[in-house]
């Protein structure tokens, strides 16, 4: 009775909690869609054949950020509140800037067709498939993200949860009955994401008629073009050691650390709602000038992202062995680090969360380029010596910087704005980020010794089971915070 009451009270709130958790409950599904399909295309394609799909998301999302400049993120959600009589007029106009940047990347492709073939170990297809898809994703983006806004969560849901189930049907049908498995699933998906992408772009002219707005224009290629580099250093925390791996060591390699990668950053999801929810509450904080109900609440959350991703780090030879089949074991030394990046991500948002507050992009910025550049330098002789699985630890090193540069820059903030230094516990942050590392290597060096650390999550199970209504109370208290 407890539990369907919960339910009715969800159905029954205000329209931001419908849609709120219908945006949650979406996101699972996703999940779970992709969790299901894993084991079957990583038994049916060889390492090589998964290795293509690999190589070729890593470099969308690189080449993506000049084709679209991210329009649908950075000045989307300002744009919404800016021009919200017109948010149609808007679209279109975004949705034009992405079309023309679209047609210099297929000038810019065919002129120098081999060139780019042979640097990016992708067919021709692929590459004229990437551009079409880039343009009509960014489209379904925009009408997205203009649903979220005006609590459209019903055609939201529709619409996302179509793509996916579509993509996953055209994706099984393509590899069982067609050869060049690798290829034909990347364009499975690709074809569906242009069907729907260019019926919602139409939509988008039709409706807002104002493609070629200067005022739209100037508003955002202003607000987004100097955010490029940030995106840019994003993209290469998350996509360039795949992308050095294939040319360094192969796509075999760049597949087994996709897997592993994926694995270790599937509770980002988990990150993004308790952020989205977080933010808010926060920066009320900061405009009252009380931030003690913040460092208690920060921390909480922090430890609680700490356990999950223990647990993901512990039973990472279980899920990879389940999800992917032995000839991935091998991926499995790459999760601990990926994981504990994670944790520091979020510590980075934390201080990023301040920096946005004040308006003080530029200084996220820089640290974002020193700690992709640190990346790609560690990279290149780890990789080299220590195969694929020291992409990992890189990438741990580069987020303590990222983390690191982010918490100066915020204290300069901090200090110029005439705010005293009192957000976040950092001394706890610290220990906390230092016991959760330990463990997780603990758990690592156990990964050989099945039943020894089997009988210690077991243990570690039972004492939450215990101790799990001081722990739910500990949740409610910081949810109630939040909402307050």
């Amino acid at each position: 009775m407890g539990y369907a009451k919960k339910i009715r009270s969800i159905i029954s709130g205000s329209k931001e909690v419908k849609a709120s958790s219908a945006y949650v409950i979406c996101s699972v599904l996703q999940r779970c869609l992709t969790f299901i399909t894993l084991p079957l295309f990583t038994r049916i394609l060889t390492t090589d054949e998964y290795g293509i799909s690999t190589v070729y998301t890593s470099t969308m999302a690189v080449v993506i950020i000049f084709t679209t400049l991210n329009l649908s993120y950075g000045s989307f959600s300002p744009a919404m509140m800016k021009f919200e009589k017109d948010r149609e007029g808007y679209i279109s106009a975004v949705n034009a800037i992405c079309s023309i940047f679209t047609l210099a990347y297929f000038l810019i492709y065919f002129l120098f067709r081999d060139f780019w073939n042979g640097l990016l170990d992708l067919p021709t297809e692929l590459m004229i498939l990437m551009g079409f898809e880039m343009l009509f994703n960014t489209a379904i983006q925009f009408w997205m993200g203009k649903a979220r806004f005006e609590y459209r969560y019903k055609p939201f849901v529709v619409i996302t949860l179509l793509i996916y189930i579509l993509e996953t049907a055209c994706s099984i049908g393509a590899v069982l009955l067609l050869p060049n498995k690798g290829v034909v699933k990347v364009i499975a998906n690709g074809v569906v994401i242009c069907i729907i992408g260019l019926i919602i772009m139409t939509h988008s002219f039709v409706r807002g008629r104002k493609p070629f707005n200067k005022e739209y224009w100037k508003y955002a290629l202003s607000f987004n073009i100097p955010l490029i580099p940030y995106y840019l250093s994003q993209i290469i925390f998350n996509q360039s050691d795949r992308l050095m791996i294939n040319s360094m060591t192969g796509r075999s390699d760049a597949a087994m650390y996709g897997v592993a990668y994926s694995l270790a950053f599937i509770l980002t999801f988990v990150l993004n709602a308790i952020n989205n929810s977080y933010v808010p509450w926060m920066y009320r904080k900061i405009k009252e000038n009380e931030f003690q109900d913040n460092k208690k609440v920060s921390l909480i959350i922090a430890a609680i992202m700490a356990v999950l991703l223990l647990g993901v780090i512990a039973l990472a030879p279980e899920i990879i062995l389940i999800m992917a089949g032995s000839q991935y074991t091998a991926a499995v030394w790459v999760v601990p680090p990926v994981s504990m990046s994670l944790l520091l991500l979020f510590y980075a948002q934390l201080f990023i969360n301040v920096e946005f507050y004040f308006e003080e992009k530029y200084k996220l910025v820089g640290a974002s380029i020193l700690a992709a550049v640190v990346n790609i330098v560690l990279n290149y002789f780890g990789i080299k010596i220590f195969g694929f699985v020291a992409a990992g630890y890189t990438t741990l090193i580069s987020y303590i910087l990222f983390a690191g540069c982010n918490y100066l820059a915020m204290r300069k903030v901090c200090k110029d704005k005439g705010i005293e230094d009192n957000l976040y516990n950092y001394k706890m942050l610290i220990l906390l980020f230092l016991a959760f590392a330990v463990t997780g290597f603990i758990f690592t060096a156990l990964y050989q010794y099945r039943w020894i650390r089997l009988g210690i999550i077991a243990v570690v199970v039972l004492i939450l089971l215990i101790f799990n209504k001081k722990i739910l109370t500990v949740m409610k208290s910081v949810l109630k915070k939040i909402k307050e």
